[in-house]
């Protein structure tokens, strides 16, 4: 989760840092046992010889250290998964995407390979990050940092001129990134119309995807993310929606992706990252919402192109967009080891092409497993029997981990938001209702009241209010109580008129 400044003074709703710290560390607390928090000793050993090592050691690679790589993520991250180069070829475009090699440093069945397994994933907290792998590897030896010699797998796609990728080749090789580039700060490049010159072309290539991921069906939730914040001891939440550029960079990972299930498939052997098609029910049901908020889906319109028109900023789109998330369900991770074993369905529909994770190894176990298959495939011996065998329980694993790693992460922000809260109480805010539930009645008449969630912009959270008004109206409600501790906020229905007296949302 980025955390970037925001203003020179904290705003009212902000949350002393040491105070998040507290509450954070009783959440840990409360989890004992479910997330590892620190390294075991062997661990750490292990990890500290694997990075002491020679760069290129383990095996012969490709010298690429003469391509001036670049990386392009937060301004603050250090675990840098991906560099890239791009350049224009008489055909179309030419595609060199770094991925960083975490198998030269994790030994398959050892004690740091173990390790990652019981975390799954790299965990985002709102005052930490609780790493899948040591330090030394993920924000060091492992890392593409600029000008340091990294081994990593480095993807060769040649894409035609209206960006399909005609070409897939990967390799080990050794490369040097030799800038680390920002979002924001590209951006505002971009929106000057300066930049460095590959960033004109990733947007290029980008926006070619784009098209071509619009024309497979393919569809995303265009809304943005709750974003903590920290500067100046403060911590405070905004929204924050990605930067064009990111859209850029995540079509060339998504690009990637898509590739390694192809050479996959192709082969009869690997992980995908899977999701099945809405059911025709969950989609009839969105046609009815769309229609009854007075913005109707077309019959001919793909689901992906209508919620690309979809602005959060409008009260309607806003409640549309939260009710497209049952479209959006049942994502897992399916391994096949054999020809035969090839899962009859093996798209992820919302990408509506068959993906598998391989951008990010140093932050997510499967990606490893991934990169390690597909470069068996393209070499030709084949993935080792040691190698299959482990491809059978990293689903299990990613499912495992992945299901806590996002309670936890929930209720962390729960807590934020609750500690923010704290200044606003007794105050009115305006509301965008975005889902709402009929009152329910129990066998000896009690039951819950009629219900509606509803969606603040500023402060960005939302909450139940126990009130009824249609989806997609604005309504005023109040903030009653807060209680930090149980990251619980009490809003209620406002007197009628009472907004101009409170904070407008």
């Amino acid at each position: 989760m980025p955390h970037h400044p925001l203003s020179l003074h904290a705003p009212r709703g902000s949350v002393a840092a040491d105070e998040l710290r507290a509450g954070i560390d009783a959440l840990l607390a409360d989890h004992d046992g479910e997330v590892p928090l620190q390294f075991p000793p062997e661990v750490l050993a292990a990890a500290e010889a694997a990075a002491a090592r020679q760069p290129g050691e383990d095996g012969e690679r490709t010298d690429r250290t003469q391509v001036p790589f670049v990386t392009l993520d937060p301004e603050t991250s250090t675990d840098l998964d991906q560099a890239m180069h791009l350049e224009r070829t008489s055909g179309g475009y030419r595609v060199l995407y770094a991925i960083a090699d975490v198998p030269s440093f994790v030994d398959l069945d050892g004690p740091i390979d173990l390790e990652a397994r019981r975390r799954g994933e790299t965990l985002y907290l709102p005052d930490r990050r609780i790493p899948l792998h040591p330090g030394v590897i993920s924000e060091g030896a492992g890392s593409l940092l600029p000008d340091q010699v990294t081994p990593a797998f480095v993807w060769v796609l040649e894409l035609d001129a209206a960006g399909e990728v005609r070409e897939i080749g990967l390799e080990r090789a050794l490369v040097r990134s030799v800038e680390k580039l920002a979002y924001d700060q590209v951006q505002d490049d971009l929106d000057r119309g300066e930049g460095p010159p590959m960033m004109l072309l990733l947007q290029e290539i980008g926006a070619l995807r784009t098209a071509l991921e619009a024309q497979r069906g393919g569809a995303s939730l265009n809304v943005p993310e709750q974003e903590v914040v920290a500067e100046n001891g403060q911590v405070h939440l905004r929204w924050r929606r990605p930067n064009p550029i990111e859209d850029a960079n995540a079509q060339i990972s998504l690009m990637t992706g898509m590739a390694a299930a192809q050479l996959m498939l192709e082969n009869g052997a690997g992980i995908l990252r899977t999701m099945p098609a809405a059911e025709q029910s969950a989609v009839d049901r969105f046609r009815r919402q769309s229609q009854a908020l007075g913005h109707p889906w077309p019959t001919e319109q793909r689901y992906g192109d209508f919620l690309r028109s979809l602005d959060w900023r409008d009260p309607v789109h806003l409640a549309l967009l939260n009710q497209a998330t049952s479209l959006f369900r049942g994502a897992s991770y399916v391994a096949f080891t054999r020809g035969e074993d090839v899962p009859e369905d093996a798209e992820q529909a919302a990408i509506a092409a068959p993906y598998a994770h391989t951008t990010a190894p140093l932050r997510r176990l499967v990606d490893r497993f991934v990169l390690l298959v597909c470069h068996a495939h393209v070499t030709g011996g084949g993935p080792s029997p040691e190698l299959l065998e482990a491809l059978r329980v990293i689903p299990e694993a990613m499912q495992a981990t992945g299901a806590q790693s996002g309670n936890l992460e929930r209720a962390a922000l729960e807590l934020v938001e609750a500690m923010a809260l704290q200044a606003w109480v007794g105050e009115v805010f305006e509301a965008s209702v975005i889902e709402r539930r009929e009152a329910s009645t129990s066998e000896n008449g009690d039951g819950a009241p009629t219900r509606v969630e509803v969606q603040l912009t500023d402060p960005p959270v939302t909450a139940w209010v126990p009130m009824d008004a249609a989806v997609g109206e604005v309504v005023t409600v109040r903030l009653e109580s807060v209680d930090p501790a149980g990251r619980r906020a009490e809003f209620v229905a406002a007197a009628a008129g009472s907004a101009a007296d409170g904070r407008g949302a």
